[in-house]
């Protein structure tokens, strides 16, 4: 089942429309602001997850008049961010992929907060992804191979989740690696912007977590 979240930070209308349209999904949760974009485009989500304090309350109470559409509300004093209960959510309704709009955006601390989200889905063995028009963002902890036709865009980066991400192997990337070492300070460089080179690239690692970012210009 693939759950489709869609949060309260920047979403590229054309890109957000034409993803909803053509990639099938069996969930749509609105989390928080995100209703907000729903509602203008006509779109109904099966779920609606937040604390509203930075969405409209008009919008909320003509959703609360669909008695098809689950909604769960959160006191704003909570341990937990909108997006990450929507990702509990997702998990908790039997999702075997997560796709999140609007996760990425002006705000650093939203978008970092998000990207430790996915965290939950991996340990869950659920494949989780922020994605917007630019980027494509994934946790990896096992080897990976990507196809070049497959790839979102012409960049790949890898940042340590962890402290530590231990074994680095990159095959067939222009900027190849063998049993390398990245740690949280000072190896961003080693990771950054590297490329595909032939038909398919191959990320081998024997410990640690990865931040998989797959980017266009």
């Amino acid at each position: 089942m693939h759950t489709v979240i869609v949060s309260g930070g920047n979403i590229q209308e054309d890109f957000a429309l034409s993803f909803l349209k053509e990639v099938p999904w069996d969930k749509l949760i609105a989390a928080d602001r995100g209703l907000e974009f729903l509602w203008g485009r006509g779109i109904m989500p099966t779920h609606i997850v937040g604390d509203f304090d930075s969405s409209d309350p008009t919008v909320l109470e003509r959703y609360r008049g669909c008695p098809e559409i689950q909604i769960r509300t959160f006191n704003p004093v909570k341990d937990a961010t909108d997006t990450q209960i929507a990702v509990e959510l997702a998990l908790e309704l039997g999702s075997a992929k997560i796709t999140i709009l609007g996760g990425m955006g002006s705000r650093l601390d939203h978008t970092l907060g998000n990207v430790q989200t996915l965290a939950l889905a991996l340990e869950a063995g659920v494949e989780c992804e922020l994605l917007d028009e630019k980027n494509r963002v994934r946790l990896i902890q096992t080897p990976l191979t990507i196809k070049r036709e497959e790839q979102y865009g012409d960049y790949i980066s890898l940042l340590p989740l962890t402290s530590v991400v231990k074994g680095v192997n990159l095959i067939g990337f222009k900027y190849p690696l063998t049993n390398h070492t990245f740690t949280s300070a000072g190896s961003a460089g080693f990771g950054v912007s590297n490329e595909i080179l032939g038909e398919e690239g191959r990320i081998e690692l024997s410990e640690g977590i990865f931040i998989l970012i797959e980017a266009r210009d």
